[in-house]
């Protein structure tokens, strides 16, 4: 479904007589938005917009968010019917395609994708190319580039076919791949993905096991990690997934462009937020501490920063962060931890915070950071892996932007323009001149 015409926006030059109608387009739901392509010709003006907080950088079909009313929309399907019905594979399908599957299109996803969950052998030889040491997401961006030196021959990327076998060998492949990277970093063997396990079960095989010992299948654990690959699976049109589509837009191959967001999802700011959660709940140390470290969030002249809380887009309570926390709970159960000194950390901290005028005001909710990291904490995995699982989870969403982006007849190579504020044009002077 494409934007329609809904009227039109004239916009005048002040101290000229230049003036333009500019398109006014509607979506299926969400703000109009206005069609300023012209505007340059018409008007010899561009928009100035640092961190196109207000820019429309695409027409889109397949993730929608309202910020303010804390609404995630994956295809039109509400985040919280997913996360309760759906498998995270189904919803791979969904972004993929637009539609749910019937139950012999299910099948034969899955089986799609369990055709590809092995690496070439040979990139297991790629692995030992790097330290020891090497943090996850920097071996990520590595392989999953690499990717395209060993899948060559299917990249033609307006090639429908070779389009869809590119979705299912990284969706497949990523989870192989991230579970690699840490049991390289661990000096553990690397265990081989099994046809017989869900997407969510063979990843955490993959990760947890180790050739010395029977690895047993826990449902409460499995659900979980499913659960947390449906919520990370899209979410617009954020760092990574532009980053995505400005590289895809050039042509790039498809790894190229996921390996750019998987560099894009490094950040602090994006994917290391979990990560970064944790990190500010161990400063914090004890519930008699939350007062004074919020003091300091709240005092203008202080860096203190209260990380998972707030959001680019949510302006109310993030609707992925009330799913997750009830799995916190469910998994903190599974596993026997009756009191979780950073649970109850956190519990508190949110309940603080969400009674304090300043943050109340300032609409700063509790986004899916600020209880993931606990989550992935319980079931196992080392900090430096937690934004490697989300890119894990992402890719899908990735590849869906990436598909729709090949697709769309109105496609241009992003070419943002600027605000130039450097010197004027100014002669050379040979260095022999210059006093």
């Amino acid at each position: 479904m494409s934007a329609s015409a809904k009227g039109s926006v004239t916009i005048t030059l002040d101290g000229s007589n230049k003036s333009t109608r500019l398109p006014l387009l509607s979506g299926t739901v969400g703000p109009d938005v206005f069609d300023i392509r012209k505007m340059y010709a018409d008007l010899g003006v561009f928009t100035y917009d640092p961190g196109y907080g207000a820019t429309a950088s695409c027409d889109s079909s397949i993730t929608y968010i309202d910020g303010d009313a804390g609404i995630l929309l994956y295809r039109g399907y509400p985040i919280e019917q997913l996360a309760e019905q759906s498998r995270f594979l189904e919803v791979c399908y969904l972004l993929l395609n637009g539609d749910l599957p019937t139950a012999s299109e299910y099948r034969n996803f899955e089986l799609g994708v369990m055709r590809h969950n092995m690496l070439h052998e040979q990139i297991r030889t790629f692995y030992n190319g790097f330290r020891r040491d090497a943090h996850p997401m920097a071996v990520m961006c590595g392989v999953v580039g690499a990717l395209s030196a060993f899948y060559h021959d299917n990249l033609d990327v307006r090639d429908t076919e070779s389009r869809r076998i590119a979705a299912f060998r990284l969706i497949a492949k990523v989870p192989t791949i991230a579970a690699w990277a840490h049991k390289y970093s661990a000096g553990q063997p690397f265990v081989y993905p099994r046809n017989d396990l869900t997407y969510a079960e063979n990843f955490l095989y993959m990760f947890h096991a180790v050739p010395t010992e029977e690895y047993k299948i826990n449902p409460v654990l499995s659900k979980a990690m499913d659960l947390i690959l449906i919520l990370h699976a899209d979410h617009e049109q954020n760092a990574s997934t532009s980053t995505v589509r400005l590289a895809g837009s050039t042509g790039a191959n498809p790894f190229a462009c996921i390996a750019a967001g998987i560099a894009s999802l490094w950040g602090p700011a994006h994917g290391g937020a979990n990560e970064a959660v944790l990190k500010m709940l161990a400063e914090i140390g004890h519930t008699r501490n939350i007062k004074a470290f919020l003091d300091d969030v709240k005092d203008k002249d202080n860096q203190t920063k209260l990380m998972g809380f707030g959001h680019r887009v949510y302006k109310n309570y993030d609707p992925r962060a009330k799913i997750i926390q009830k799995a916190c709970h469910d998994v903190l159960a599974e596993l026997g931890i009756k009191d979780d000194p950073l649970l109850d950390l956190a519990m508190e901290l949110e309940k603080i915070a969400l009674s304090d005028p300043y943050f109340v005001d300032r609409k700063l909710y509790p986004n899916v950071d600020f209880y993931s990291g606990i989550i992935l904490k319980a079931m196992g995995f080392p900090t430096s892996m937690f934004t490697a699982l989300f890119a894990v989870a992402r890719t899908v969403g990735w590849v869906s932007q990436w598909t729709e982006m090949m697709e769309d007849p109105q496609q241009r190579i992003g070419r943002p323009r600027q605000l130039y504020t450097g010197a004027p044009r100014r002669d050379y002077v040979p260095v022999s001149q210059r006093g």
